[in-house]
């Protein structure tokens, strides 16, 4: 595979990724808008709004990684996940422009944390006001990461026209 075809393969990763999470997007918006109005702030609802979060970060953490590989990023081995984050804010001069922006990035910090969290805690009982707090933080996320993701796959076919010269 030359150049331009993986710039392209980079381009339908990401356009798979954004189809994966506007699937998560509309499956949690479906839930809040029936079961959670059953269930109410129970323990089950929290492990499914809990997975929602944890399904959407973990999806674009993924995307990120893909891009990191791409270019060539090295990333810190003992706190990859954290440093994977601040490489996508990163304008790197004649490789690559930046994937989300600082402000995003700040708000997927949250995320990060939370899914380390949550993947190490085995309480089934969550704070609700930690969840509600996440949850805004997502909604933010959700209005910045369609806009970031689209501007870098706009950068990704600039470079691909260039390398096809």
């Amino acid at each position: 595979m030359n150049g331009r075809d993986e710039i392209a393969l980079l381009v339908s990763e990401i356009e798979k990724s954004q189809a994966v999470l506007t699937r998560i997007t509309e499956r949690h918006d479906d839930f809040l808008q029936t079961d959670f109005k059953l269930l109410g702030r129970k323990s089950t609802s929290a492990i499914v709004i809990a997975e929602f979060l944890v399904d959407y970060y973990t999806c674009l953490e993924t995307l990120f990684l893909r891009v990191s590989q791409f270019f060539e990023n090295n990333l810190r081995q003992e706190k990859w996940h954290a440093d994977l984050l601040e490489k996508m804010t990163l304008r790197i001069e004649g490789v690559r422009g930046p994937v989300i922006s600082d402000e995003t990035r700040g708000l997927l910090d949250e995320m990060m944390k939370f899914r380390h969290f949550r993947r190490y805690y085995f309480e089934l009982d969550y704070d609700w006001d930690k969840l509600d707090y996440l949850e805004r933080k997502w909604a933010e996320v959700r209005a910045r990461i369609e806009g970031e993701l689209e501007s870098f796959k706009d950068f990704l076919r600039t470079l691909r026209a260039e390398v096809e010269g």
